[in-house]
C-alpha cells in the first residue's frame, strides 16, 4: 500500500508545485525508479493544472508517473489502495474554494508537509491551513521553510523560525533555499535531478535530498534528520560531482 504525501498551504504562490514536483523526482531517483518502472506517483488536484503543464514540458523524461486528479473524488478518495507504487506526492490548490479538495486527500495522507516562505505575509494564510484543515486531519505534519533567498540575509528566516516555534508547529530541518534554477525548470522542463552538474545545482539539488531523507525517514520511527552526520554523508554520497 501506498505512503501519500500530501503538500498542502491554502495561500497561493508559496512553492507547493516545485516542492511536489521536485520531492517526487529525488524520492524516485533514490529508489532506483526509471521512466518505465517508478515506485512514484505525482498526483496535482489543483485545477490549476500547474503540475501538469510542467510533467507534459519533461515528457518522457519525467522521473515518476503523473495523474490529474482535480476532478476525480473517486481516485482521490482511494489514494492509499494504490499498490503499484511505494510513494505518492499529492500537489493540493492555493485556493478556499477547495476546501473539498483538499479535506478528500488529507483523509488519505499518512503525513502533510506545509510550505511556508520566511516572511510575514505568510503566517497567518498558513496558520488558517493548519487550523482548519491540518490538524483536524489527525495525521503527521510539519512546516518546510521554503524559498528563502540568502542574499536577504538572515532576519526573515530567524523571525519564521521564531514564529514556528511560538506556534509549538514541527518543522523540518531542511530550508529550501530560492535558486533561479527552480524558478526556471517548469518552463524549461526539467525537474531537480536533472540540472546541469555545476556547483550551483548541486546545492539546489541537495536542498531536496535532505528534505527526501527526513520525508523517507520519518516512516521508520522518529524523523531522520539531514542536519546529522549520516543524512549528509548520504547526501554528499549521492550528489557528488565537478563544477562543470
Amino acid at each position: 500500500m501506498a505512503r501519500v504525501h500530501v503538500i498542502a498551504n491554502q495561500k497561493g504562490g508559496v512553492g507547493k508545485t516545485t516542492v511536489t514536483v521536485n520531492l517526487a523526482a529525488v524520492v524516485a531517483d533514490t529508489l532506483g525508479g526509471t521512466t518505465d518502472s517508478t515506485p512514484v506517483l505525482g498526483v496535482s488536484t489543483d485545477p490549476q493544472a500547474s503540475m501538469l503543464e510542467w510533467a507534459q514540458r519533461v515528457g518522457e523524461a519525467l522521473p515518476f508517473d503523473f495523474d490529474q486528479c482535480h476532478d476525480r473524488p473517486e481516485v482521490l478518495s482511494q489514494l492509499r489502495q494504490i499498490k503499484r507504487y511505494e510513494h505518492i506526492f499529492v500537489d493540493t490548490p492555493g485556493s478556499l474554494e477547495d476546501e473539498g479538495i483538499l479535506r478528500t486527500v488529507l483523509a488519505q495522507a499518512d503525513d502533510v508537509i506545509v510550505p511556508l516562505e520566511p516572511e510575514p505575509m505568510s503566517f497567518s494564510p498558513a496558520t488558517r491551513s493548519i487550523q482548519r484543515l491540518v490538524e483536524p486531519a489527525g495525521v503527521p505534519w510539519r512546516v518546510l521553510l521554503n524559498n528563502w533567498d540568502p542574499r536577504d540575509g538572515e532576519g526573515d528566516l530567524a523571525q519564521t523560525r521564531e514564529f514556528v516555534a511560538a506556534k509549538g508547529w514541527p518543522c523540518f530541518n531542511t530550508v529550501i533555499r530560492h535558486y533561479k534554477l527552480h524558478t526556471r525548470a517548469s518552463a524549461e522542463g526539467v525537474t531537480v535531478v536533472q540540472y546541469a552538474k555545476n556547483r550551483v545545482a548541486l546545492e539546489a539539488r541537495q536542498d531536496f535530498f535532505k528534505l527526501a531523507l527526513e520525508v523517507l525517514g520519518s516512516q521508520n520511527g522518529a524523523p531522520r534528520h539531514a542536519s546529522t552526520a549520516e543524512g549528509q554523508a548520504a547526501v554528499n554520497g549521492v550528489y557528488a560531482t565537478t563544477e562543470g
